[in-house]
């Protein structure tokens, strides 16, 4: 069927300019004037996308937005504010409009809006309300079924929804990538890249041209024209991982696209559109980092305008045993091994372990646990937890001395690789004579062989 729209503005101006911008696109229209039209057309007609200008003959376009959360909450709304009043624009994406579009509007940025919007009524988005459908419209798995995971499922199926840039928060290890990978998934933006960075990675002098691209000859070195982060997700989804650790230059250049929708290469004189949701994720408490002057406050509210809290291990009860033979499964599958049993004593210790480092750490300790059973069955002496509970902001459960130290277990790797070459080629590769060479158990071996990419 074809699709229709609602045009809410008291310019007949740019209401015709809309009308025939969205007729040309193969979408019926209907216009009001005021808020009372339009909420006689809303309770009488069926629509698949409405927009509407901020300032009303008789209220606001706020109202309207409000009103159809709770009306008609499937309806996406978009809200068109004056050029530059951000305040306006992040109330209205608060308040749950799908996304908004500044004057005087760019036909171009207006088509794709209506293209994502009318991507919603296609059925295979998440909707709201439904705890699973976070899960099923996705490739990605959230598990668990304790009250914090189901609310979060929850919360993810209904942002998805939406343009609105959203904040996720959470400790180390407790799955924040996972869960902006389930919003893109469950988007109208899931046909389009999911790019993840990780800002605390980038070195400050590369960042400009790692985000925004650059120009053959901008720089020494610039030998070809290369598109940056931002180019490379058009039309999908940038995810700013540790977005606290953006340096303040870079900080007020995010702002600038957020607020435009536009980037400028380096080296180039014009500024390019860019169609693409800001995803952001923090184990940093970004409104402490605000008020030490490390985070630009606009930026915080720009980027925060809808915030989700992913809880750590330890508020997820019985959770912990559901990812525990989850994650069992899958390294016993990667190892090729039997999936073993955990034992009620094993159990036990993991039920009642804080787990500071969350779901990493409990990943890295059934790995460890994996190499050390002896049978089928891990018991409690195979798992070795960290003796004291860690800050909640530690890097997945690690001191600051051992994140530094990572270089160094590289380097032991490669020792160990070639300790096991040599074993396998002097026992003329019999793992069962090269275990014993080495003094640890065959099934030890086979594992450290799998990780080691020496099969």
């Amino acid at each position: 069927m074809t699709p229709r729209a609602l045009i809410v503005d008291d310019e007949p101006d740019l209401c015709e300019l809309l009308g025939i911008t969205l007729r040309r696109m193969d979408v019926r229209t209907e216009v009001a004037h005021d808020l009372a039209g339009a909420r006689a057309l809303l309770g009488s007609q069926k629509f698949d996308l409405c927009l509407t200008d901020m300032r009303l003959p008789d209220g606001d376009g706020l109202e309207l937005v409000e009103w159809l959360q709770n009306e008609q909450p499937s309806l996406p709304v978009a809200v068109i504010t004056a050029h530059g009043n951000v305040e306006a624009a992040v109330r209205a994406l608060k308040l749950g409009a799908f996304d908004f579009v500044a004057k005087p509007i760019d036909l171009d940025r207006l088509r794709k809006l209506v293209h994502t919007a009318l991507r919603l009524n296609t059925g295979s988005s998440a909707a709201p309300g439904d705890d699973a459908s976070a899960d099923q419209a996705s490739g990605t798995r959230l598990l668990g079924d304790s009250p914090p995971m189901q609310e979060l499922r929850r919360m993810i199926a209904k942002v998805a929804r939406s343009q609105a840039p959203v904040h996720i928060c959470g400790e180390s290890g407790t799955g924040k990538e996972l869960v902006a990978r389930m919003i893109h998934e469950a988007s109208p933006r899931r046909s389009g890249a999911f790019v993840p960075v990780n800002c605390g990675a980038v070195p400050a002098e590369l960042m400009e041209s790692e985000f925004f691209g650059h120009r053959k000859g901008s720089f020494t070195g610039a030998v070809a024209d290369k598109d940056g982060l931002f180019q490379s997700a058009e039309g999908g989804t940038l995810f700013l991982d540790e977005v606290a650790d953006l340096p303040l230059h870079m900080q007020v250049k995010l702002l600038r696209v957020l607020q435009e929708k536009s980037i400028r290469p380096v080296g180039q004189t014009k500024e390019m559109p860019v169609d693409v949701r800001i995803l952001s994720a923090t184990h940093r408490n970004l409104a402490q980092r605000v008020r030490e002057g490390q985070f630009r406050e606009d930026l915080f509210y720009r980027i925060n305008v809808i915030e989700l809290r992913v809880p750590p291990l330890r508020e997820r009860g019985d959770d912990v045993l559901v990812l525990a033979r989850h994650i069992l499964a899958r390294l016993a599958r990667e190892m090729d091994l039997d999936v073993p049993s955990l034992t009620e004593a094993a159990a036990r210790k993991l039920a009642g372990h804080g787990f500071p480092g969350n779901v990493r750490e409990l990943e890295n300790v059934l790995e460890r646990a994996l190499t050390l059973a002896s049978d089928a069955q891990i018991d409690a002496g195979d798992i070795q937890l960290s003796s004291e509970p860690v800050a909640g902001d530690s890097a997945a459960g690690m001191s600051a001395a051992q994140a530094e130290g990572a270089p160094l277990g590289s380097a032991l790797e490669d020792i160990e690789r070639e300790a096991i070459r040599k074993a396998l080629e002097q026992t003329r590769y019999n793992k069962t004579a090269a275990a014993k060479l080495l003094g640890m158990s065959f099934r030890s071996l086979r594992y450290r062989i799998k990780k080691l990419g020496l099969e």
